[in-house]
């Protein structure tokens, strides 16, 4: 499913017209963002929780040249789905 494919569905579900559930989802998500970008950890209910973990750094072997590469530590995105969501993509596999 593409964005575009989401927000139809979205829209056909909420009886809102596509330009305001595409508003809707757009501020979500920069909601989202900007409470990672300072820290903090964003619980959607049913489906998961949003943080931000420190990869450590680490060192790579370059393929083409086969040297050494350091790494250096970065801040990542994470995702953590809530059990409820689990259960419900493991059964619909089943």
């Amino acid at each position: 499913m593409n964005n575009k494919e989401f927000i139809a569905a979205l829209s056909q579900r909420t009886g809102y017209k596509q330009d305001d559930t595409q508003n809707m989802v757009r501020t979500a998500v920069y909601n989202i963002i900007d409470h990672l970008a300072v820290g903090d950890t964003v619980n959607v209910s049913g489906l998961g929780s949003f943080d931000v973990k420190k990869r450590m750094e680490r060192i790579i072997n370059n393929p083409g040249t086969g040297q050494k590469m350091l790494v250096p530590p970065k801040l990542v995105a994470n995702f953590k789905p809530f059990a409820t969501m689990k259960e419900k993509v493991k059964s619909a596999s089943e």
